[in-house]
């Protein structure tokens, strides 16, 4: 899946953009189960931002992939950060509880 993007309409002003997905979906490696979760993704763009509708299918990809939290998180930083080089880029994973715990994993990329 290719996540789009188009020009930063502003590249000389330093500003933060921030998307939530509250229906980011998984499968547990290990059950076969699906995993729920927050993704949030924070950055500040240099020449390029990313284009929402390929970033939600994007996501969508990941629905019936078995893959672990941490996995996910650095995965989803990995492909957004080659694909528009941001001046900085967090991304953070809140997982609804699995066995009476919650996880949240957080990567960042580049300097705040």
């Amino acid at each position: 899946m290719t996540i789009e993007t188009f020009p930063n309409p502003n590249p000389s002003r330093p500003y933060t953009i921030t998307h939530i997905n509250p229906e980011f979906t998984s499968v547990c490696p290990i059950t076969g189960l699906p995993d729920f979760g927050t993704i949030t993704v924070e950055y500040t763009p240099r020449a390029t931002c990313i284009e929402l509708k390929s970033l939600k299918y994007y996501y969508l990809d990941f629905r019936n992939k078995g893959i672990f939290y941490e996995a996910v998180t650095n995965q989803i930083l990995d492909d957004l950060v080659a694909c528009c080089d941001p001046a900085w880029m967090k991304v953070t994973a809140e997982w609804k509880a699995r066995g009476g715990i919650n996880s949240v994993i957080v990567v960042e990329h580049g300097k705040a």
